[in-house]
């Protein structure tokens, strides 16, 4: 049997209009245009030039890619960005302020919280996160709220430990 390219008399669909998108990101408005079909985290990287935020896996499953979205812990791989317009998105290169670290930033580097610091940014943003929601009181909370974050290094006892020390319950 003979395969043969099957031929469609259809013309080829236009794309759809880029939409309009607004971010206030590190404290400034941006305004861009993307496919609806758009992730925010590829916003970020592609459109803003904030590539701090990492591309994991793309499924939501390894939090490289986590930012805060109106103060809330997300993926950003897993969200259109169309949906988030006109939100506050902070990402790893918006969290120092006054030419000094956040003190989660600061506590990673006492720690030694990271090693090939490719998961770095968004574990300080689900760090930051999980701080703000003050729902983590122990080690053990720390690790089952910060558990869509994954290291493949390994360094879990350092990055429980700079969380630990950026809420002030670590001596």
């Amino acid at each position: 049997m003979q395969d043969r390219a099957v031929q469609s008399d259809a013309e080829p669909q236009p794309l759809p209009e880029k939409v309009s998108v607004t971010l206030t990101v590190k404290g400034t408005e941006r305004r861009f245009s993307v496919l609806p079909w758009v992730s925010l985290l590829d916003a970020l990287r592609d459109h803003l030039d904030l590539t701090g935020t990492k591309k994991g896996c793309d499924h939501g499953q390894c939090g490289a890619c986590t930012v805060l979205v109106d103060g809330r812990r997300i993926n950003s791989c897993l969200t259109l960005a169309v949906m988030r317009d006109g939100a506050h998105v902070t990402t790893i290169e918006g969290l120092a302020a006054n030419g000094a670290l956040d003190p989660l930033q600061q506590a990673f580097i006492d720690h030694d919280a990271f090693q090939c610091g490719y998961c770095t940014p968004g574990q300080i943003c689900s760090g930051v996160g999980l701080i703000a929601e003050g729902r983590a009181k122990t080690p053990d909370e720390i690790r089952e709220f910060m558990s869509g974050n994954i290291c493949r290094c390994g360094a879990y006892p350092n990055i429980v430990a700079a969380i630990q020390q950026a809420m002030g319950t670590r001596p």
